[in-house]
């Protein structure tokens, strides 16, 4: 039996989820007969059928069910959300093996699913490919073990160690732009995965960016600004549309349309809690440096992205530093990115 295998599988099915399914984790499932998968299924779209579902549903012949074996990258649920328990269904099912990547640790799960199973007499098998089944979901398993959201960093910075021109340069009609083509499709994709993507407001006042996806298809993340002072100019883009966006700020809650302006103490530990409460998992914070260094300095982040464009700008304003070293290094275009994971 090559359980390996077969949870890669889930693996690859589940992350077809990805952008559609959050709150919810993302799962693949596949059903095994002599060695044949006989059927397969992934969570497709969140309040919809499970991965264990749709595999289940896809076999042609229910009679194989209780020769086969279920794969399936996280635990099945146990309780009654937005579908029924997938436990009770494998159950009456009657597959007798499921095996299964890791817990999951919401509450309403966390090792329930699993004891519901044995107790039917199924045998159940947990921990194949646990690492990569905890890396697709780090998101959700950080929200649900911390109560917090998962945050990735992510800057660009010239090769001389800079994020961004001087005021002087800028007003001189010099490009502040740093990175490749590639890097910003990757950037587009990386923003796909997340539920929030968040700036300063230096950052909505200079490059005054859409902060949406236009290079990768999915849906655009929720959009955060970090001021002190409320910022309520039309002209600027995350305002004059029709997507939600939330500004923190010092000074005033308000709501107009989908635009929200909420007022909070100033600290980034207080804004990821106050997200959380929104039930908002992953956030990717895209500067500039004032913003992305208030994260590292407080310790709340969990990778970083950086990338080095084929630019100098010899003076302007410094790129955050982060005292480890990188992950990965790797090149997109003629950039280079480097990733850090915290811890």
């Amino acid at each position: 039996m090559n359980h390996e295998y077969y949870m890669r599988k889930c693996l690859e099915l589940a992350e077809k989820g990805m952008g559609n399914v959050a709150p919810n984790p993302m799962v693949g499932s596949v059903i095994v007969y002599q060695e044949q998968i006989i059927g397969e299924g992934y969570h497709e779209q969140y309040g919809f059928a499970h991965a264990e579902v749709n595999a289940i549903n896809s076999v042609k012949d229910a009679s194989l069910f209780k020769k086969s074996r279920m794969y399936v990258n996280l635990e099945p649920c146990s309780h009654h959300g937005k579908t029924p328990p997938c436990s009770d269904l494998i159950i009456r099912k009657g597959i007798p093996h499921v095996i299964i990547g890791t817990i999951d640790n919401h509450a309403k799960v966390a090792g329930k699913g699993i004891e519901k199973l044995k107790k039917a007499g199924i045998k159940v098998e947990v921990g194949i490919e646990e690492k990569k089944c905890l890396e697709l979901n780090k998101r959700f398993h950080k929200f649900h073990n911390t109560g917090l959201p998962f945050v990735i960093l992510k800057w660009a910075q010239s090769k001389d160690g800079f994020i961004s021109r001087t005021e002087l340069d800028l007003k001189n009609g010099k490009s502040n732009w740093i990175t490749s083509s590639k890097s910003i499709e990757y950037v587009h994709k990386q923003r796909a995965s997340e539920e929030a993507v968040l700036v300063g407001s230096n950052t909505i006042r200079i490059d005054n960016p859409f902060l949406t996806l236009r290079r990768f298809p999915g849906k655009s993340p929720l959009r955060i600004v970090l001021s002190s002072k409320p910022i309520e100019n039309e002209k600027y883009k995350v305002l004059n549309d029709n997507l939600p966006t939330l500004i923190y700020n010092r000074e005033m809650n308000k709501k107009k349309g989908n635009k929200e302006w909420v007022k909070f103490n100033g600290s980034a530990k207080s804004l990821l809690m106050n997200l959380a409460a929104r039930k908002i998992q992953s956030v990717i914070v895209e500067g500039g440096a004032k913003t992305i260094n208030q994260f590292i300095k407080d310790d709340l982040w969990d990778e970083a992205h950086v990338f080095i464009g084929d630019v100098l700008f010899k003076d302007g304003t410094i790129a955050p530093r982060i005292k480890k070293e990188p992950s990965f290094i790797g090149k997109i275009g003629k950039d280079k990115l480097s990733i850090y994971n915290n811890p």
